[in-house]
Formats: structure tokens, C-alpha cells, sequence
């Protein structure tokens, strides 16, 4: 049903970086680039991720309450991919683990404070 998601950023040239290297662990590449936008995903038909700057020209921030889960295809990538995002200098939001029955997460905020998960069926 999604489409795409975005979150803003005020540091395109950065936030594209972190995106390039943290999706490579998915095989998600560039599908769409423009001036004030980049949108990651397999294939154009297929549920996407972008981030770009805001289109009022006002200062990114970040939703309180928002966050977008990324779907991963194990536990085990779940982890590869929470350990990957802190390392390029994301900040841990909660360790990978069981969220209830079903639910393995592990959650994070990128470089520009948007939290964000890795979620795959436990």
C-alpha cells in the first residue's frame, strides 16, 4: 500500500551518504534523485524511501511521534543493519530485539534525528 515515504533533512549531500551506505545492506540503490530530493528502493514499483529537503524552504525537524519501519529479511539482518546505522553515526533508539509476538525491531534515529526501524517477522 505505501507508495514511498520521506524525512527531511537539512544536509542532503549528508543524509544521501548515510542512505547510500545503510541500504546497501537491504540491495536498495538510487531510483530517483532530484535537486532537493534522493529516493532509495528496489525498484520503482516497489515501496520506497526518500529523504529531502523541506519544500517550504523552512529548517527540517523532526515529527514527534512519526517514525517509518524498513523491512528486513531476519532477525540476523535486522541486527547487521541497527549495528550499520550506528556506525555511520546514527544514534541507538532501542537494541534489536522481540517487540511482542511477531515483532524482532531494532530502532534508530538517522543524522538528522528521524527515528527509524528495522523490523523483520519474528
Amino acid at each position: 500500500m505505501i507508495a514511498y515515504t520521506t524525512v527531511g533533512t537539512n544536509d542532503l549531500k549528508r543524509a544521501a551518504a548515510f542512505y547510500d551506505a545503510l541500504f546497501a545492506g537491504v540491495g536498495a540503490k538510487r531510483v530517483m534523485e532530484f535537486e532537493r530530493m534522493v529516493i532509495w528502493g528496489s525498484s520503482p514499483t516497489a515501496p520506497m524511501f526518500g529523504v529531502c529537503t523541506p519544500f517550504d524552504g523552512q529548517k527540517a525537524s523532526v515529527g514527534n511521534g512519526v517514525m517509518i519501519s524498513l523491512g528486513a529479511s531476519s532477525k540476523e539482518q535486522v541486527d547487521q543493519l541497527h549495528r550499520k546505522a550506528v556506525e555511520l553515526g546514527g544514534k541507538d533508539e532501542g537494541a534489536p530485539g522481540s517487540r511482542g509476538p511477531g515483532f524482532y525491531i531494532g530502532y534508530f534515529r538517522d543524522l538528522d534525528g528521524n527515528k527509524l526501524n528495522f523490523f523483520a517477522p519474528a
